[in-house]
């Protein structure tokens, strides 16, 4: 029986592998839309089971079920309907669930059915208790046909092993018209070539989240097709002169709009079929290359170990003794999700689809996409320039690409497989950029970097930025949600500053620190929120800070965003009244209660991930509890950092209190465990809070170990009474990173009491 105790997947490596505190069914239940399935570290292909296919569109307007299915599985469904290769973790929009495949034996079906009733279609019935997970490695029961599937992947190659009675006939379907997000019409076309008994190649071009998205295939078989066909479900009415051929029976070539594959093989003692997959963004000739490259041999087991060895590598750059298992579980789990995107994009031999849908060849760098930059700046990429210093310059080198191959030019926003999908608002790869400048792991050219960053913020086209420009702010009667890109405008714009600092223009510098200073045009001294303001200089009228729709605000209200001037916090604090004002104004957004009318639309927010009116389930607020640290009450920090890390994750499939978005919810999660947190990326400073270790090693990129420990830690020490650093006390409440990067010990002495002023 393949069971998973308590979740917790057990390695069969050596007894020291970190992957054993990893569970990758954190997560799987609605909110956190992360994924089971198998995955090295930031690898293109990320194999894992689908549960259902709910459409994108229901009775012509938006399905909301979909939302769902960000990454294709649900912990709660019944059924599988089969295994694709593309996903994302953690979105709160999707795309992908490239090139599903789904074995079965008895009679062929080539539709899905449905989860009421699986005998309709191809999918099976399953059990969590014959499903199990670890990193690069998934296996399920399929109950309905007694076939056992396994995945494991390289980066660029999906590896099947299917394990089935002996002497049955077996069928694999491989349907291409399955994806996440799916609605009529989302296949541009699709194309397979049997090129002999044991390979196939093809494409699929699909218009989704990316408009224009082709990914290329290469499949093969370790044994030989017996038997091969194809239906088609569109309704294409031209078909030339290939009506001469019966075409879904044994013909070599298949394409169309909408189209399902099956693969036939016939029985033998061994009871058991194995397929490699390899997607590539550039050719079938590229993904066969990839193949052969990456999986040279039909080795499952090596392929599975390899991969947990990689995860082992990245998993053991922090090594934590915590307060009990279950906390470890979760911080290593926090690390895994943080390393599987960006992904990899670029063929073995450096070979990628750029943003213009040339091919292009990485000179110097890894190729990287799906930068999720609203979520991702505040957190994931800091923490990548702590423990991931190469990986963050080569993601860095592929946003200048993308700003290269832009016919705006602009820097991503949104980005993935070669698409900008302009997702949220800001322009934050400037952050990134400027984080990275300023921590010393991005030094190549600072020239082009700024000269990226300054036209990516005059573009006059994108998401109010005229006007922002024009007024000072972006005035919500031209522009919606205009007080959230006003805010972040100006942050961005601040990050812009530091990288004209580092490079010595002067006039750049100039220029950016008066637009820096732009969240202060939507500052309402007399409701004392951030509010929006009409093109004619008046605020708009019947404003409710605690409205998200409607106010000048995105996934937040006046509450969540009126305290994101990460940039100025001592002036924001001066202009809310003072240190003990603003303190006040803080400990409201603790204790007042955001009613339900106020979360019933918004799909990514639940009450699990709310504490009064803070909304740690999105990322408007991840820094708010630690603004503490600039009044005169730094302990309330501690009690929220403690409070927040034990009640917002939980080692189970409902263990995130709101969407991961590629990684940034686990991001907080490991600094905030660690003690500190970067509020401001851009800056050489951390804010510290409470540890929730008992003990760190940080091995550092640069070869150098960042010790954390956390004295007399406990579930009631919450508090931090000293903070010292190489044996010299701290006593503002914050780190320097270029301190931590030369390595040393951070010592956190806990207390049940908070520490006398």
């Amino acid at each position: 029986m393949l069971v998973i105790s308590g979740f917790v997947a057990t390695s069969q490596n050596a007894g020291n592998d970190l992957i054993q505190y990893v569970n990758p069914f954190i997560g799987t239940q609605r909110m956190g839309h992360t994924f089971p399935g198998a995955a090295v570290p930031f690898g293109m292909v990320q194999l894992s089971p689908d549960t259902d296919t709910v459409g994108y569109e229901q009775n012509g307007s938006y399905n909301p079920f979909v939302y769902q299915y960000c990454a294709g599985y649900q912990y709660d469904d019944p059924t599988i309907v089969g295994f694709s290769h593309t996903h994302f973790s953690g979105t709160g929009h999707s795309d992908l669930g490239d090139f599903l495949i789904m074995p079965t034996t008895g009679k062929l079906q080539l539709n899905p059915g449905t989860a009421d009733n699986p005998e309709s279609g191809y999918r099976s019935r399953f059990s969590h208790e014959n499903e199990f997970a670890e990193p690069n490695y998934y296996r399920v029961l399929l109950e309905d046909c007694g076939i056992s599937a396994e995945l494991t992947t390289s980066a660029r190659v999906g590896f099947h092993r299917y394990t089935f009675s002996k002497n049955a006939e077996v069928n694999v379907i491989l349907d291409l018209m399955h994806g996440i997000y799916n609605y009529d019409g989302k296949n541009v076309w699709t194309f397979v070539r049997v090129e002999n008994d044991t390979l196939v190649t093809g494409y699929r071009q699909t218009n989704g989240w990316a408009r224009t998205r082709t990914v290329y295939f290469a499949m093969t078989f370790d044994k030989p097709i017996k038997n091969y066909g194809h239906k088609k479900y569109d309704n294409t009415i031209y078909r030339g002169f290939y009506r001469k051929f019966k075409e879904n029976d044994n013909f070599p070539e298949m394409a169309g709009h909408d189209i399902r594959a099956f693969f036939q093989f016939s029985s033998d003692e061994s009871g058991m079929l194995q397929v490699k997959f390899a997607l590539s963004p550039v050719s079938t000739a590229g993904a066969v290359k990839n193949l052969t490259t990456e999986i040279p041999h039909w080795d499952f087991d090596k392929t599975r170990y390899n991969g947990q060895e990689l995860w082992n590598r990245e998993l053991s750059k922090i090594r934590v003794e915590t307060l009990n298992e279950d906390d470890k579980t979760i911080f290593y789990t926090a690390m895994y999700h943080s390393f599987l995107s960006p992904v990899l994009y670029e063929d073995v031999d450096g070979s990628y689809r750029g943003l213009d849908q040339n091919i292009h060849q990485s000179e110097g760098f890894t190729n990287y996409t799906v930068f999720s930059l609203w979520d991702t700046y505040r957190a994931l990429h800091p923490l990548f320039n702590l423990v991931q210093t190469t990986r963050n310059h080569d993601m860095i080198k592929s946003m200048l690409a993308h700003f290269d191959q832009s016919v705006h030019p602009m820097l991503p926003v949104w980005s993935h497989y070669a698409n900008e999908n302009w997702c949220m608002i800001g322009y934050h790869s400037v952050s990134v950029i400027a984080d990275a400048i300023v921590k010393g792991i991005y030094q190549d050219n600072l020239e082009q970097a700024l000269n990226a960053c300054v036209k990516t913020a005059s573009y006059p086209l994108y998401d109010g930025l005229n006007d922002y420009i024009k007024y000072g702010f972006v005035p919500e009667d031209k522009s919606n949600n205009s007080v959230s890109k006003t805010l972040e405008y100006a942050y961005d714009d601040w990050s812009i500053m530091q990288i004209a600092l580092k490079s010595g223009d002067s006039r750049v510098y100039k220029q950016f620190e008066k637009r820096s200073e732009n969240y202060k045009n939507v500052y309402d001294y007399q409701s004392g929120f951030m509010r929006p303001k009409l093109s004619n200089g008046s605020f708009r009228p019947d404003f409710d800070p605690l409205n998200t729709h409607g106010q000048g605000f995105i996934e937040g209200n006046a509450w969540n965003y009126g305290f994101y001037v990460p940039h100025d916090i001592e002036s924001m604090i001066a202009m809310m009244g003072g240190k003990t004002a603003f303190a006040e104004r803080l400990d409201s957004i603790f204790v007042l209660k955001l009613e339900d009318e106020h979360i019933a639309a918004n799909e990514d927010i639940t009450r699990d991930g709310i504490i009064g009116l803070y909304v740690h389930g999105n990322e408007p607020g991840h820094h708010i509890p630690y603004l503490f640290n600039w009044t005169e009450e730094p302990h309330k920090t501690q009690q929220h950092m403690r409070t927040i890390l034990s009640s917002m994750y939980a080692n189970a499939p409902d263990g995130l209190c709101g969407n991961d978005d590629c990684g940034q919810m686990s991001a907080w999660y490991i600094f905030s465990a660690l003690g500190f947190y970067p509020v401001c990326p851009g800056s050489d400073e951390y804010a510290l809070g409470s540890p929730l270790v008992k003990y760190a090693d940080v091995q550092l990129d640069n070869n150098k170990m960042l010790t954390i420990i956390a004295e007399n830690q406990s579930q009631e020490n919450i508090y931090v009474n000293e903070v010292l650093w190489n044996g010299k006390v701290i006593d503002n409440h914050k780190i320097l990173h270029s301190d931590l990067a030369k390595g040393g010990e951070l010592v956190f002495r806990m207390s049940k009491a908070p520490a006398a002023r």
